[in-house]
Formats: C-alpha cells, sequence, structure tokens
C-alpha cells in the first residue's frame, strides 16, 4: 500500500480550498482548519476576529502514487490569487492570507521552486508565505465539506461554484 501524505494551504476562505482539492484525483480528504497563528485551540470566531495570527487552511491528504505535492502546488496556484495581500476577492484579514506550511525541507524547497514558476503567470509579485507548520487545528465539524453540504448557500453560489467552475472541476 502507498503511503498517504498531506499537505497544508490556506488561500482565502477554507471552504473554496476544500472545494477544489476534493475534486482532485488522488487526494483523499481535506480537512479544513487553523494553523500558523499563536493562540491554542482558536475558534471560528477568535481566527475570523483576526487578531489569532492563524490563518484559515486546509489539509489535504493525498496518494503520491496518483497525485504529487508539485501538481498540488499547481493547482494552489490556480485556484487563489496569490499576488494579493492578506485578502481573496471580498475575504480581508491576515485569515485570508496565501500560505504554504511545508513539513519537511524537500516540502520548503518544492513550494519556493513552485512559487517561482508560478511567477511568470501573474503580473503583481506572488506575497504566498512559505512556513514550516507548527499546529493543525481542526475548524469546527460544520465547516467541514461545506459546500457538499450547503450548495445552495449564497457564498456557495457566487463564489465557490464560479471558481470551481473557471478551474473546470464542477
Amino acid at each position: 500500500m502507498a503511503a498517504i501524505e498531506s499537505i497544508v494551504l490556506g488561500a482565502g476562505c477554507f471552504w473554496c480550498v476544500e472545494a477544489v482539492f476534493e475534486r482532485i484525483p488522488g487526494v483523499k480528504s481535506v480537512e479544513s482548519g487553523y494553523t500558523g497563528g499563536h493562540l491554542k485551540d482558536p475558534t471560528y470566531q477568535q481566527v475570523c476576529d483576526g487578531t489569532t495570527g492563524h490563518a484559515e487552511v486546509a489539509k489535504i491528504t493525498y496518494d503520491p502514487e496518483k497525485v504529487s505535492y508539485r501538481d498540488l502546488l499547481s493547482v494552489f496556484w490556480q485556484a487563489h490569487d496569490p499576488t494579493t495581500l492578506n485578502r481573496q476577492g471580498g475575504d480581508v484579514g491576515t485569515q485570508y492570507r496565501s500560505a504554504i506550511f511545508y513539513l519537511t525541507d524537500e516540502e520548503r524547497e518544492a513550494a519556493r521552486n513552485s512559487m517561482e514558476a508560478a511567477q511568470k503567470d501573474f503580473a503583481d509579485p506572488i506575497v504566498t508565505e512559505i512556513s514550516k507548520l507548527d499546529v493543525f487545528y481542526p475548524a469546527e465539524s460544520y465547516h467541514q465539506d461545506y459546500y457538499k453540504n450547503n450548495t445552495s448557500a449564497p457564498y456557495c453560489q457566487f463564489i465557490i461554484k464560479p471558481k470551481l467552475s473557471k478551474l473546470k472541476l464542477d
């Protein structure tokens, strides 16, 4: 049996990130959560206040024999605007920052190389944070599988659904 690996990415609202990566072949699961801050066991409300230092992120568990770390990073660059500091569309604050949280030196190097390669696709400089993963805190249960469970909600209809269509993942 192949080893299962994970990558933690921040690209704005974790509902969008989760909906995108759940559709990638080779991805086993996606869990919304928080990382990158100073508060232990943060709540959604605390993270939304913008004072915890945490980002909304998705922990993507995948089969590296079916999809590579580099392939997932390629989707990451396409799925959001990595040139806007602490913002994705109408979501504003450090909790919505573009970020890659790595576990190993090899992942850090792959993330840096991927960012350098992706820069050619953007007129403005990429401002994505690349940091070592400390602790991943799972988000509250009502955030998990949000799009799947709330497809008719306005945010899902007006933000997530068009993103999935743009990426040809709907």
